[in-house]
């Protein structure tokens, strides 16, 4: 139309619009444009397959308006054998789509709120694996505990492992106390964490959770049971805060961290940047918020546990091995942190541990039990945790080849010497002579092993000569008189 209105020719305009004149004669006709020339089509191109049965979905529809378009072809195939293809199943969806717009029920309607400043904070968990992270070149699962102020915002988070309750009061007093305020309420969904589900059947507070959250000066509060648009701005940014991490890590160049307290320390100065957009709205947050009156309580919960004959302690539900003088202190106490443990005995910490997940799960370290199993080689081939005295697949099959030489207690304790060398000195240098022996097939054994491996000795104390100490400077310091020295000296001699 643009060029017909500047020259009124109807064939250069069509080619110029890349269009063909009879098309380009039709549109000049009508003077409309094509979206203007589209009517509603109110016949079939084809008869409708479903019209025999439309009545009984029909009637199965307004039984149950929630069953599924997937559900009811199923049936009907089952119903009438042969006369419904896989193909036609978009055309039933379509119908029951139409029919739900024009007769069916109706639906729940959400209604926006508007948040008042300092009111409340939300925490919710949300899976970070997907971001695929790694820790030193290992693939890192992981969840994020995503604390966020509704009015304007402002978010933090933490790495954690589980929505456990240590993983909660850690995020929610990072977030707390970087604001150096608290809201009135702390609101969370459901989670184990925070309630549980008596005989009554309605979820309660669970006593810890509550009484920190007091102690923090808030009121706990949750969203009802399966109503999680009631957490909708931590919900949503929960995703919103993934895809950002997701972009920035592009960014970066690459999704391995040293450790985890390196890609936590990385999350945070990300935040603190993120955060600053929300300034403005977060004064206000503050301003009706209270002053923070509590100081930072301790993140671990405090256990005594007995170390066994087998110099293992269990831990909710799990075993670990530690070193075996601590079996002469019977019983320890250890304070179970979000990722760690930590073992302590007669106020001083013994050693850490990296906590395990669920139950039922075992980490035994060779290094704290090596030294009594090769006094008894005898106790190796039925020992209940013997997997886990093969660091790596290298020393698994080193003990395969020297066994197959020695079937018998004396390949065990072969094997056992190699371990016990890799305890003294460095696990990685003997499994590297592990594979340099294994790969030019040369005998396995602990001597040929040490032969590879530097053994580093202690230095040997350097030779001095004895200092003769003259007894009469100590009288000059102490300022005696020549009468004095004298007096002295000829006792000196008298001794």
């Amino acid at each position: 139309m643009e060029e017909i209105g500047k020259h009124g020719d109807l064939s250069r305009a069509a080619m110029r619009a890349d269009m063909d004149r009879k098309t380009a004669r039709k549109y000049v006709k009508e003077g409309k444009l094509p979206s203007e020339l589209k009517k509603p089509r109110s016949w079939r191109t084809r008869q409708d397959p479903f019209e025999k049965d439309w009545p009984w979905i029909e009637e199965q529809l307004r039984g149950a308006p929630e069953l599924e378009a997937v559900t009811l072809f199923e049936a009907l195939q089952e119903r009438h054998p042969g006369r419904y293809q896989a193909g036609q199943l978009r055309t039933l969806q379509r119908r029951i789509k139409r029919w739900r717009v024009a007769q069916g029920p109706e639906q729940e309607v959400f209604f926006g709120q508007e948040h008042r400043p300092g009111e409340a904070v939300q925490t919710d968990f949300t899976d970070a694996t997907w971001l695929e992270v790694t820790i030193a070149g290992v693939a890192f699962a992981h969840m994020l505990c995503h604390v966020v102020l509704p009015y304007s915002n402002w978010e933090w988070v933490t790495v954690c492992l589980s929505e456990s309750y240590l993983a909660l009061k850690r995020g929610v007093q990072e977030g707390i106390f970087r604001l150096g305020r608290v809201p009135e309420w702390h609101q969370s969904d459901n989670t184990s964490a925070a309630t549980h589900k008596p005989q009554t059947g309605k979820r309660v507070f669970n006593d810890e959770y509550d009484a920190f959250i007091r102690q923090l000066g808030m009121k706990p509060r949750t969203i009802g049971i399966g109503k999680k648009e009631q957490n909708g701005d931590v919900e949503s940014l929960n995703g919103a805060l993934k895809r950002w991490l997701n972009q920035r890590l592009l960014l970066r160049g690459s999704r391995d961290f040293e450790s985890v307290e390196a890609y936590e320390a990385w999350l945070w100065e990300l935040l603190q940047q993120r955060n600053r957009r929300r300034d403005e709205r977060l004064k206000e947050d503050l301003a009706a918020m209270t002053p923070l009156k509590t100081g930072r309580l301790v993140e671990y919960r405090e256990l005594q546990v007995s170390v066994s004959q087998m110099s293992t302690i269990r831990v909710l539900f799990n075993t670990y091995s530690v070193p075996s003088r601590l079996k002469s202190a019977r019983k320890v106490r250890v304070r179970v942190y979000e990722r760690t443990l930590e073992v302590w005995y007669g106020g001083e910490r013994q050693l850490t541990l990296e906590r395990l997940r669920g139950r039922h799960g075992r980490r035994i370290n060779y290094r704290h039990i090596i030294w009594s199993l090769v006094r008894k080689p005898g106790a190796f081939a039925r020992y209940r945790y013997r997997d886990d005295l093969f660091p790596s697949g290298v020393f698994r099959r080193a003990h395969e080849v020297i066994y197959e030489r020695h079937p018998n207690v004396r390949g065990d304790l072969e094997y056992l010497r190699i371990l016990h060398l890799a305890a003294a000195t460095m696990e990685s240098e003997v499994e590297a002579a592990l594979e340099c022996l294994l790969e030019a097939g040369e005998t396995l054994s602990a001597d040929a092993v040490r032969e590879l491996v530097t053994v580093e000795t202690a230095p040997a104390p350097p030779e001095m000569p004895a200092y003769e100490v003259a007894l009469s400077e100590y009288d000059e310091l102490l300022g005696g008189g020549e009468d004095d020295d004298a007096d002295d000296a000829e006792a000196e001699v008298a001794s």
